[in-house]
């Protein structure tokens, strides 16, 4: 068996290579890895209850939830880049309310936009069949009910 697959359903390589950008992170850059841990939590847990194959709550939970920790590791990046401003970030609540209510809106979005995008996308049918229907019309009228019978078999 290779080791990219598996019968449970996990996919090692993917395993493998979070696992070392956690721990390349944990050597050269520990500060960020402390800011984006208990950041990106609402991403894990969006990942955990996301069982379809292409992971849409995922990536709207997940974009967003980056966009809410974003600032506060450029923040980081570029004025202290150290453990205890890490752990300042970490700590203070407005920092935290900033990332889990981007994650919210993350969440929110997972929940509005498929309606919206069914919604419109049942207008557009149905307008079609409108359309459909009127010029269905126009070649009765022009060639005779004779068009809409089924053919004959022999």
């Amino acid at each position: 068996m290779a080791i990219g697959s598996s019968s449970e359903g996990v996919d090692w390589t993917k395993v493998m290579g979070i696992g070392t950008v956690a721990v390349a992170l944990a050597i050269f850059s520990l500060p960020t890895l402390i800011v984006l841990i208990p950041g990106m939590l609402p991403t894990a847990v969006a990942r955990l209850c996301d069982r379809t194959q292409q992971h849409y709550a995922t990536f709207c939970v997940g974009g967003l939830n980056l966009c809410g920790v974003f600032p506060y590791i450029l923040g980081l990046w570029t004025d202290n880049h150290e453990i205890q401003a890490a752990v300042m970030i970490i700590s203070d609540i407005f920092a935290l309310l900033v990332m889990y209510s981007a994650a919210g809106f993350g969440w929110l979005m997972f929940m509005a936009i498929p309606p919206v995008v069914a919604a419109f996308l049942n207008v557009l049918a149905q307008r079609r069949v409108t359309m459909l229907k009127a010029n269905q019309e126009d070649i009765v009228r022009e060639w005779g009910p004779e068009v809409t019978m089924p053919a004959e078999e022999g």
